[in-house]
């Protein structure tokens, strides 16, 4: 233990005296761990073992489907569904490395053989527009950008398969900074390349540095038994130019090839060349005879009239190209006429992805990328027969991915991009989690709800009775949790007659507080926790009322962006929230959906908004054909473009079918959802 001063032990004393937590530098001197010969060291620095313990205040939260895509259509073999997951990647990951939600129980962790991860680059300090007007906003700066991305990555590595790999998408603003903190993680030997790739070229630079073109991918194994396949490219300029400079002889079936000498024997004199032409014993084969006898009959090989070196003739209709290497220059970004493009800010192209994906895994093998985005890691990997699971908290990238996935079979091929993929997808699910809708919940079978509250309150299921009434289990503290059978009670409440009535059977056999898990409208009580005699009866109600005292932090949800720059803003959520539908007022007529007037809900509570009006918006999506069954986004109209000086929006739409269904998002990523009939469609 390092030392400590008089004067911070009494410090440390005060606090402990008074329930507060310790400072976070302090958990070092108490708990130090082995330094590294080098780390980065920064303001906000958790221990991993702290994160990995829920000291952040974020915790794994359980997994509610929302839908299931294409029920009827092909799955695996095993029965795995693909996911896309909305919520906070953080929970996400924790709830995969908890491993106990039943939905991906002994599924997912420790089986992940890639992790891709594209996250934002940018800092809220990087970016301005021409007058100095911020033009890229997102909620984490310098070193909490940094502590953001490396809790993750700490999770993400628990979850890897043993010969997993991960692949970090940066740019130049922060990716030197993460190469330290990806040493720290996964172990500096564990670093395999730095991928450099060349998005773009050709435009002026600007006049205070040059320009930058490229991006980096940090590749790092879980292990050291790495086994990388063979990628060859023949559309490098570098590749160009050997083919035009070496494939320049013409054999008599105008085939083009090059002459490469080897060192090989002349079979034909039982003798071995080197590349010099000096004489060997036969023993010393490079190439086996066998080799060089096909070579020969398939006119492969060439001798010349004067001299001992033996050539091979490599025909360009047969070469593969140069092999790949760590400078990535013959994938471009997205044209922006491309039908690839689905309009997302920082959609990456799906070549670059195939080439990942073909380096390291197989066919059947599970990718995972817990910054979703656009989707094109999903679509890649449904393309090419790989299991997924995407993870984003936004509404665009949901509805982008999803859209993504039910028209697959449009989009194009990733042998031929002249021809359709010409495939649906197979069943996927969509699945929510820290955010959930109350009414499913209700309608779950009732070991599956028992099941859910308990993960939902972080309680460990252990069914016990006392005096001979049911307790289903316990929580970290050791206090036992009571689940309310809602279904068994119709015509009973958890109300003062009940509790007393529990305290007489088991007040004198329990410590000093119990927990009920019911819904809310069953408890009569408005308090958390309802005491008799030295017995504080605490109630967990759903949807949920928070118990300050039982979390490390307030419970923070995620705001949905307002405006396309904020699309790839970067927040912690904290606990979990229900679904509360805005109050939406609103009108269709030659093309326009009016919104006359908007109100949103506190999370998790039932006063409105105080954030006036169509300013607790944020975006309008919509679907201007709807089928009457799956939702295909069309446009997505953020708050910022479509409210007006006076205060009124309105949402323009163009090549609207006879029915069209709006999406109302609030900044909480509540929905409220309609569906225009259209009187007559536009030309």
């Amino acid at each position: 233990m390092n030392s400590l001063s008089s004067r911070e032990k009494d410090y440390l004393i005060e606090r402990l005296q008074k329930g507060e937590p310790l400072p976070e530098d302090f958990k070092y001197k108490l708990f130090p761990t082995t330094q590294k010969e080098y780390e980065l060291v920064y303001a906000g620095k958790m221990r991993k073992e702290d994160i990995l313990a829920d000291e952040d205040g974020v915790t794994a939260a359980p997994l509610q489907i929302e839908r299931i895509y294409n029920g009827d259509r092909e799955s695996y073999p095993d029965g795995w569904k693909n996911m896309i997951v909305f919520g906070d990647n953080l929970q996400f990951l924790k709830t995969i490395y908890k491993n106990e939600d039943p939905l991906i129980k002994d599924k997912v962790k420790g089986k992940v053989k890639l992790i891709y991860i594209d996250p934002p680059f940018a800092t809220e300090s990087d970016f301005s527009g021409s007058e100095g007007q911020k033009a890229y906003t997102d909620k984490a700066k310098n070193a909490e950008f940094v502590e953001f991305i490396r809790r993750r990555l700490i999770v993400a590595r628990e979850i890897l398969a043993p010969d997993g790999v991960i692949f970090v998408h940066l740019d130049y603003k922060k990716a030197h900074y993460l190469k330290v903190v990806l040493d720290e993680v996964f172990g500096e030997n564990n670093f395999i390349n730095e991928i450099i790739w060349k998005r773009k070229g050709g435009s002026a630079n600007p006049t205070n540095k040059l320009g930058v073109v490229n991006d980096s991918i940090f590749f790092y194994s879980n292990s050291s038994n790495l086994e990388l396949k063979q990628l060859f490219t023949k559309d490098t300029p570098e590749a160009q130019k050997y083919i035009e400079e070496r494939f320049n002889n013409v054999d008599e079936n105008d085939r083009n090839y090059l002459k490469s000498p080897i060192v090989s024997p002349n079979y034909r004199e039982n003798l071995c060349y080197d590349y010099k032409g000096y004489k060997h014993p036969p023993n010393g084969w490079s190439i086996s005879k066998e080799i060089m006898t096909q070579w020969d009959k398939e006119g492969k090989l060439y001798f010349p009239e004067n001299g001992k070196r033996i050539y091979r003739k490599i025909y360009l209709d047969e070469y593969p190209g140069q092999p790949i290497q760590n400078l990535w220059t013959d994938i471009f970004v997205i044209n922006p006429m491309a039908t690839e493009r689905v309009d997302y800010p920082t959609q990456k192209p799906e070549s670059l992805l195939l080439r990942i994906l073909e380096l390291v895994t197989n066919e059947g093998d599970l990718v995972l990328d817990f910054f979703g985005g656009s989707g094109t890691t999903a679509s890649v990997c449904e393309k090419t027969n790989r299991k997924w699971v995407v993870c984003d908290i936004g509404k665009l990238a949901l509805y982008t991915t999803q859209k993504r996935l039910l028209t697959i079979q449009e989009s194009k091929s990733l042998l031929n991009a002249d021809e359709k993929y010409n495939r649906f997808s197979r069943s996927f699910a969509t699945v929510n989690t820290g955010f959930y809708d109350i009414e499913k919940l209700f309608t779950l079978k009732h070991q599956e709800y028992q099941e859910f509250v308990l993960n939902l309150f972080e309680v460990s299921p252990r069914s016990k009775k006392i005096a001979g009434i049911e307790f289903h289990g316990e929580r970290k503290d050791g206090y036992d949790v009571m689940v309310w059978k809602y279904w068994e009670h119709k015509d009973a409440a958890v109300d003062e007659e009940y509790l007393e009535i529990l305290h007489k059977n088991i007040g004198k056999r329990v410590g000093d507080r119990i927990y009920i898990i019911a819904p809310a409208n069953s408890v009569q009580f408005i308090d958390d926790y309802y005491e008799i005699g030295n017995v504080r009866y605490y109630f967990l109600k759903v949807p949920y009322q928070i118990i300050q005292e039982l979390h490390k932090e307030k419970f923070k949800k995620f705001r949905q962006p307002t405006s396309s720059s904020n699309v790839n803003s970067l927040e912690n959520a904290v606990g979990f929230h229900f679904i509360r539908q805005p109050e939406v007022k609103s009108s269709f007529a030659k093309g326009t959906i009016s919104i006359e007037d908007f109100k949103a809900y506190y999370p998790d509570e039932d006063t409105l908004e105080d954030i006036p009006g169509l300013e607790a918006l944020a975006m309008v999506v919509v679907d201007k054909d709807y089928n009457g069954n799956e939702f295909l986004m069309s446009d997505v109209f953020f708050a910022a473009d479509i409210i007006s000086e006076d205060g009124r929006a309105q949402v323009e739409l163009e090549n609207y079918g006879t029915k069209i269904s709006a999406v109302y998002v609030d900044i909480y990523g509540n929905e409220f959802r309609e569906v225009f009939t259209a009187k007559s469609t536009n030309p």
